[in-house]
């Protein structure tokens, strides 16, 4: 098995999750809602539409510390575990 960073899993988890997952489904909905061919144009529109989203939600949504720090909330030291 590979071993890899927590950094470069976030990178990777940016590209893949973030980056493509988000300009696929945003071409989709584009394709759907309005019936525009998909064209460079579009394309570089959904990218700087995509891109910032992305960075928000793998970089500082999905950060272990954000859910505690932003709202005081999440999980206790030992609560995953069943302890007290």
């Amino acid at each position: 098995m590979i071993k890899i960073s927590e950094k470069t899993e976030r990178i990777l988890e940016f590209i893949v999750i973030g980056l493509v997952m988000g300009i696929s489904e945003d071409l989709l909905a584009v394709w759907l809602s309005t019936g525009e061919p998909i064209t460079w144009n579009v394309l570089g529109v959904v990218v700087l539409i995509a891109l910032p989203f992305a960075f928000i939600s793998e970089y500082i949504v999905d950060h272990p510390k954000f859910w505690r720090t932003a709202f005081g909330i999440g999980r206790k030291n030992g609560a995953a575990s069943g302890g007290q």
